[in-house]
C-alpha cells in the first residue's frame, strides 16, 4: 500500500509540468497543459510523489498521508 494519496487542484495548475519533471511515472500534461495524475503512479516512489508537490509553483497538488488521512502537503 502507498504512503502517500495525491491530489491535484487543475484549476490552480499552470503547467509549468514541475511535477512531470521529478515524478514522470505519475504525472503528465494533457492537451489543456495541465498536469493529469497517471494510472502508472503507484511505479513512483512516494518520495519522487512528495518532491514533486513540494515543486509546484502554485501548490496545485496535495499529499494525503493514506494510513492516518492527514494532510502532509502543502
Amino acid at each position: 500500500m502507498r504512503k502517500y494519496i495525491m491530489r491535484i487542484d487543475r484549476s490552480l495548475c499552470i503547467g509549468a509540468a514541475t511535477c512531470v519533471a521529478l515524478a514522470p511515472k505519475a504525472w503528465v500534461l494533457d492537451k489543456e497543459a495541465k498536469a493529469v495524475i497517471l494510472d502508472s503512479s503507484d511505479q513512483e516512489s512516494d518520495e519522487a510523489l512528495l518532491s514533486a508537490a513540494k515543486g509546484c509553483p502554485v501548490a496545485a497538488i496535495t499529499i494525503i498521508d493514506n494510513e492516518t488521512g492527514k494532510q502532509v502537503f502543502p
